[in-house]
């Protein structure tokens, strides 16, 4: 037995990690990073469906065919839970300056944005330059306008951090515009690439209804149109949108492998199904399911662990809804009895591309200790440090039970250009480095396995008063 695994054994022998879980995971990590089922998911997944909007007929499709191949690849109990949807088609969308400045646009519907009137519309804009100045004016002063909120491209950083200052535009800004009477919303497109390529996303309801139309300009657009305002003419847009909601349903893909001592504990392993329609969401997020798919594989493929290892493809992450449901992570809460979300003792979700994994965070409670220590032990071959800092929510699919007390896990993927590709018409096969994406399966099955074979109880990990 190594000194490592005689510490884990005396330091606390009732969450011991001993010598054979960090061998095995040790194993299944350095399987991965020689496995291709990753690869082949996402490379059949693009190719056979395309696009796969939440609720679509690609996004059922791609559903039934995940559920076989997880069969295929030994998964057991895969079944398909159906939650109903309301669901969104883009149609049609243009848009230009009219009037001495004549031009086109090009501009992406954000989605389950209303269409505009038949024939569209046409009316003078007023920018602002942060969301904040939009919401000063007073309501009703933009009657008659269109507002055009332009704060900045976004930076790019490993961790993403620049997202969300700017996806708050997005999802308030309809609404705003409503209140303050504007007859439309437009945004420089969320992305840090300089491509004449906008990036949709959706925005939020109010009292049931995303209350007017509303674009987001790619970003030579926005500078465009922007240099326009700036020379202190007016500037007048005309927008025109056949977008429609409709009901339907979408799916979460559920595959289990059982565990051999202690099955009725459970690990869930997250990504989503679903993308936005303009490309064919490889990044985001098939990439994810192949990875977590694959990583369940790698580990099994080293025999049976203790605990199961749960993967779920969720659908319809990426839109919102009328009501707040929690789409497909809310459809899976929905469906645990008590005893059953007692039982899930750990999650993760990758949704953040298939660059490389540098960081792991573990739950509050257990950034340090034996079962840190071992865990380092296992990724830091390949490049993933342990952060000091705990992961708090891990993503939208798996946040519902997150926030019903499930302990969650975080593997930190670089995010220096995930945002240039983003909900774009980019979003395809060939942005996946297949070095990467392995690295990302070596790093998910390391952890995945030291923890299926332990007994460690992470929901006791956590302190009695939180760090503030």
């Amino acid at each position: 037995m190594s000194a490592l695994a005689v510490g884990l054994a005396l330091a606390v022998p009732a969450q011991a990690q001993d010598a054979a879980a960090i061998i095995g995971a040790e194993k299944a990590r350095d399987a991965a990073l020689q496995e291709n089922i990753a690869l082949d998911y996402v490379t059949q997944l693009t190719t056979r469906f395309g696009p796969r909007p939440a609720g679509s007929a690609s996004e059922t499709a791609a559903a039934e065919w995940a559920a076989g191949y997880m069969r295929d690849h030994g998964f057991r109990n895969v079944r398909i839970q159906e939650f109903p949807l309301v669901g969104w088609d883009r149609g049609e969308e243009s848009a230009a300056i009219v009037g001495t400045n004549a031009q086109p646009l090009v501009v992406a519907a954000l989605g389950h944005s209303p269409a505009t009137p038949d024939g569209g519309l046409e009316a003078e804009v007023v920018r602002f330059s942060t969301l904040e100045a939009f919401q000063a004016v007073p309501d009703g002063s933009l009657a008659g306008k269109i507002a055009y909120v332009d704060a900045g491209q976004l930076v790019p950083m490993q961790t993403g951090a620049g997202y969300g200052p700017l996806t708050r535009i997005r999802g308030a800004g309809p609404a705003l515009a409503g209140q303050k009477g504007a007859v439309a919303f437009i945004m420089r497109s969320v992305g840090s690439d300089e491509h004449r390529m906008p990036h949709t996303g959706t925005t939020r309801y109010v009292n049931g209804v995303v209350p007017v139309p509303a674009f987001a300009l790619s970003a030579p657009d926005a500078d465009q149109l922007s240099r326009l305002i700036s020379y202190g003419e007016p500037v007048r847009m005309r927008l025109s949108s056949t977008a429609r909601t409709y009901q339907t349903t979408s799916r979460n893909v559920i595959g289990d492998l059982p565990g051999r001592m202690r099955p009725e504990e459970i690990i869930v392993l997250g990504s989503h199904m679903d993308s936005w329609d303009l490309g064919t969401g490889a990044i985001d997020d098939g990439a994810g399911g192949a990875i977590t798919l694959a990583a369940a594989r790698a580990i099994a493929d080293q025999g049976r662990t203790e605990r199961t290892i749960r993967v779920i493809l969720f659908g319809a992450e990426e839109v919102a809804q009328p009501v707040d449901t929690g789409n497909g992570g809310g459809a899976y809460l929905r469906s645990l009895s008590p005893e059953d979300l007692a039982n899930h003792v750990f999650t993760g979700e990758s949704d953040f591309g298939a660059d490389r994994v540098y960081a792991l965070q573990l739950p509050v409670g257990a950034q340090t200790g034996v079962f840190a220590d071992a865990a380092n032990r296992v990724l830091y071959p390949i490049g993933v440090l342990r952060s000091s800092e705990p992961e708090l929510d891990g993503g939208v699919d798996i946040g519902p039970i997150v926030q019903a007390g499930v302990p969650v896990f975080g593997l930190k993927q670089d995010g220096l250009r995930y945002f240039d590709l983003h909900h774009t018409a980019d979003d395809t096969l060939d942005k996946i480095d297949p070095e990467q994406l392995s690295q990302n399966v070596a790093a998910w099955a390391g952890l995945v396995s030291l923890v299926a074979n332990s007994d460690v109880d992470f929901r006791a990990m956590v302190p009695a008063t939180p760090t503030p």
